[in-house]
C-alpha cells in the first residue's frame, strides 16, 4: 500500500466509478481496478461495492476514506511546507466555494494568485454551502468561502465580503421603472427559490423571519439547484428572484436585468471565509488567504 494508491482509491469514491476515475487520474479503468484490489487485499476486507453504475464505498471503504484523505491533505501540506523552506510557494491547495463565491469571486482571485505563484495550482469545489462545510470537516478541502453561518461543531468562521441581496427582474418587467417593492407586493409575484442547502436561500428566509414573514409566503413557481439556473429563468420570464448583484453584474449592466430593493427590509449579508477549528491550515494556504485579504482591502469591487 502506498499513498499513490490511496489516492487512487479516493477518486473512485468521489466519482462514483471506476471509469470515472480512471479519466482523472490518466490510467485505464483495468488499472484503477488493480489498485483497489491491491488495498483489499492489504487490509482484507471488501472496499468497494459495484452497484448498477456506480462504485459505492462499504463501511470499510467510507473508513478508510476518511482516513485517505487526511494522509493526503497531510501530504500536501508537507511538499507545500518544504517547498517555502526552500523560498518557494509550490504545490495543490484544496479549497471550496458555495454558489455566488465558487462561480463569480473565486476564480478571479485565483487568477491574480497564480499570476504572483506560478509553480501552485488550485482546485477549486462549487457547492452549495452545506456541501462546502460538509467537505470541510471531512479534510476534501482545507478551507472555504461560503454565504451563510454554520452552528457545526468544530468549523470557524470570519466575514470576508458584504453582499447586499436584491431583488432580481427581467428588465421589461413592470417593475421595472422602481427602485424599490413593498414585501406584501414581492409576495403575489412568481418566484423562484433556490434550493435547500443554498445561503442564498438562508439569507432571504432570514430577512423574511425579522418581518414576520416565511418562505412559504411566497408564490413560489420553480426551485432551481444553481445560481445560474435560477438567472436563465428570470430571463425566461418564469418569474422573478432575490440575487446576489455580484451574480447579475454583467447583465445589470447590460440592461437585461434589473435590481430593486424591498422596502424597510435589510437583505445584507456575508460571505465567510470557513476553516476547521482544529486543523492546520498549509502553508500554501496561509499565503492564499493573505493574498485574499490584501486584494479584497485594496479592490473591493474584485468581490
Amino acid at each position: 500500500m502506498d499513498i499513490w494508491q490511496l489516492g487512487i482509491f479516493c477518486k473512485v469514491v468521489e466519482r462514483g466509478g471506476f471509469s470515472k476515475a480512471s479519466k482523472v487520474v490518466n490510467l485505464t479503468q483495468p488499472t484503477v481496478s488493480s489498485h483497489v484490489r491491491e488495498l483489499e487485499r492489504h487490509f482484507g476486507c471488501k472496499l468497494i461495492d459495484r452497484l448498477a453504475r456506480r462504485a459505492v464505498p462499504t463501511q470499510a471503504g467510507e473508513l478508510l476514506y476518511a482516513y485517505a484523505r487526511k494522509l493526503i491533505l497531510l501530504r500536501d501540506e508537507m511538499e507545500t511546507a518544504m517547498a517555502e523552506f526552500q523560498g518557494k510557494i509550490r504545490g495543490c491547495l484544496k479549497i471550496g466555494g458555495s454558489t455566488i463565491p465558487g462561480g463569480y469571486i473565486l476564480p478571479g482571485l485565483i487568477g491574480g494568485f497564480k499570476q504572483q505563484y506560478p509553480g501552485v495550482s488550485i482546485a477549486l469545489n462549487v457547492s452549495d454551502t452545506n456541501q462546502i462545510i460538509r467537505k470541510i470537516g471531512s479534510a476534501e478541502i482545507e478551507f472555504g468561502i461560503v454565504g451563510a453561518k454554520t452552528a457545526k461543531a468544530g468549523i470557524v468562521q470570519k466575514k470576508l465580503i458584504k453582499d447586499q441581496m436584491k431583488v432580481i427582474v427581467p428588465s421589461d418587467h413592470k417593475w421595472k421603472k422602481r427602485k424599490t417593492v413593498n414585501l406584501d407586493v414581492l409576495l403575489k409575484e412568481p418566484f423562484i427559490i433556490r434550493e435547500e442547502g443554498s445561503g442564498t436561500l438562508k439569507s432571504i428566509a432570514l430577512g423574511f423571519a425579522q418581518k414576520g414573514s416565511r418562505l412559504e409566503d411566497l408564490n413560489v413557481v420553480a426551485e432551481m439547484g444553481s445560481t445560474e439556473a435560477v438567472i436563465q429563468a428570470i430571463k425566461g420570464r418564469l418569474g422573478i428572484s432575490v440575487l446576489s448583484p455580484i451574480a447579475v453584474a454583467e447583465e445589470l449592466q447590460i440592461g437585461t436585468l434589473k435590481a430593486l430593493s424591498i422596502k424597510t427590509m435589510d437583505l445584507t449579508r456575508y460571505f465567510y471565509l470557513t476553516l476547521h477549528q482544529h486543523r492546520s491550515q498549509s502553508p500554501l494556504g496561509k499565503a492564499f488567504i493573505a493574498y485574499l485579504s490584501q486584494a479584497l482591502a485594496a479592490d473591493p469591487s474584485a468581490a
